[in-house]
C-alpha cells in the first residue's frame, strides 16, 4: 500500500477510472486538482524524470490540438514555462509517492512502480476520448 498525491483534472473520466484502480489495490490517496495548483517549473520539473518533453504533454489541451502549442518543437524550459502558466497542458495524472514522481497512467509501468494488484491490463485508462482536454 501506498500514499499517491494524484494530481488530477476534476471530472475527467480517465482520471476517476485511474483513482478506482488505485483503491482497489489497497491505495490510499489524496487527491488534488491540477488544475489549482500553484506550480513553479521547480515543482513540476521531478514528474516528468527522463521523459522527452513531447510526452509531457496533454495531447488533447486545447492549445496542443489547435496548434498553438507544439510539443515536439519547444525546449526543457519552454515546456515548463509553458504549463506554470497553462496548467491544462500538463499530461495527468501526476503522482507523487514518498519521494519518487510519475506521470501518466500506463497500467504496466504504475504496476511495477506501486503495484497494482488484478487489474484489466487491456483497458486505456490514460487516452483521452473525450476531446475537451
Amino acid at each position: 500500500m501506498a500514499k499517491v498525491v494524484f494530481y488530477e483534472k476534476p471530472g475527467c473520466i480517465n482520471n476517476t477510472r485511474q483513482k478506482k484502480i488505485l483503491f482497489s489495490a489497497g491505495h490510499v490517496l489524496i487527491v488534488r486538482n491540477l488544475l489549482e495548483e500553484a506550480w513553479t517549473v521547480e515543482r513540476l520539473r521531478p514528474f516528468f524524470s527522463k521523459l522527452p518533453v513531447a510526452e509531457w504533454f496533454n495531447r488533447t489541451a486545447p492549445a496542443v490540438k489547435s496548434g498553438e502549442v507544439n510539443p515536439g518543437r519547444v525546449t526543457e524550459q519552454e515546456a515548463l514555462a509553458l504549463m506554470v502558466d497553462m496548467p491544462l497542458l500538463i499530461r495527468r495524472p501526476l503522482m507523487k509517492v514518498a519521494d519518487e514522481y510519475h506521470i501518466g497512467f500506463d497500467i504496466e509501468a504504475v504496476d511495477a512502480w506501486i503495484g497494482l494488484g488484478q487489474v484489466d491490463r487491456a483497458v486505456d485508462v490514460e487516452t483521452c476520448t473525450q476531446q475537451s482536454g
